[in-house]
């Protein structure tokens, strides 16, 4: 029988249970994935606390994405058994198979291994959606990017680098901002050296950011707003450090723009804005200029650990289960 982390309970990881669950039969139109890993997030780790916007009904299986084989089809075309693929979920990931539906995968680039693929679209495509499509960033603009240690941050510092900004990342520690720097960033700043609006201030000559990719919120929030360029665009990407509050005189001080980042959402909203995002990240994975930075693989029976590793700020950049 297959193994699934289950949610019964809401609260912390250690409230969720690795059980034997029934195989379910396919329905028209579905595809079997064989599960080999999947990627850790902290849409995840909110889920099962219940301080998600998402609130699936209890119990459900964590898990935003995954990487695996195609097993069995049931009226599937374009899909074929033994293709390696990503899958795209809202819930579900945690486990030794999921059913999805074909719009849900999407092949695995040859570059990449399965932890590699559990562990790309969550945190690329975010940070492909928030530089790109949000805050239509610039070659030339300054780009800060926080918690630049994390997965979406080191997304977004390789990124940043490919769209041609000059990279700041702020870390907690000097290997986090060791591992941004290999990953492209210009300057690195570390919290609790010094004041980070001081350090942005210094490198660009008291000019500030132009953009300012903010996954941590808290009082990182309101000082970004004390270290930007006139006319800057903040992406509020995540709230892992608190819920930011908003200084609404210095937004229009700087004539700035507070943008809110919910890639996963703007692809159901709009189709085609995800199938460019997607085409855009495979052929730079393909062409080998981005990966994801795993730091830590851990087995399924393993994932109360590994969501720890995010809660405690230990992982640099990505986690990943692994079942096989």
């Amino acid at each position: 029988m297959p193994r699934a982390v289950v949610c019964c309970e809401l609260g912390p990881p250690e409230n969720l249970r690795l059980e034997a669950v029934e195989r379910v039969a396919l329905a028209p139109g579905q595809v079997r994935v064989a599960i080999h890993a999947a990627g850790i997030n902290f849409p995840d780790i909110l889920m099962a606390a219940g301080q998600y916007q998402l609130k699936p009904p209890l119990p459900f299986t964590p898990g935003v994405e995954a990487a695996g084989e195609v097993t069995e089809l049931s009226g599937v075309d374009d899909v074929k058994v033994g293709d390696r693929v990503i899958v795209k979920a809202r819930f579900g990931c945690y486990a030794d198979e999921i059913l999805v539906t074909p719009g849900q995968i999407t092949p695995l680039p040859s570059a990449f291994d399965y932890a590699q693929g559990a562990t790309f679209l969550a945190g690329h495509g975010t940070a492909y959606h928030a530089l790109k499509d949000r805050a239509q960033i610039k070659p030339g603009e300054i780009l800060l990017v926080h918690g630049a240690g994390g997965g979406v941050g080191l997304a977004a510092v390789e990124l940043g680098k490919i769209f041609g900004a000059t990279v700041i990342a702020a870390a907690s520690s000097e290997e986090k901002l060791a591992t941004a720097q290999r990953r492209g960033a210009d300057h690195g700043v570390l919290y609790g050296r010094e004041p980070f609006r001081d350090a942005v201030k210094r490198i660009t000559d008291g000019r500030g950011a132009d953009v300012v990719f903010d996954p941590v919120g808290g009082a990182i929030f309101e000082e970004s707003l004390r270290c930007i360029a006139w006319g800057a665009r903040l992406l509020v990407v995540g709230f892992t450090g608190g819920i930011g509050v908003a200084k609404t005189n210095l937004v229009l001080i700087k004539g700035a723009s507070v943008l809110g980042v919910r890639a996963g959402e703007a692809t159901r909203q709009n189709p085609a804005l995800g199938a460019a995002r997607l085409a855009a990240l495979t052929h730079l994975a393909e062409e080998r200029k981005i990966s994801p930075n795993i730091s830590h693989h851990l087995p399924l029976e393993d994932y109360a650990v590994a969501m720890r590793l995010l809660i405690d700020r230990r992982a640099i950049g990505r986690v990943v289960l692994t079942t096989r």
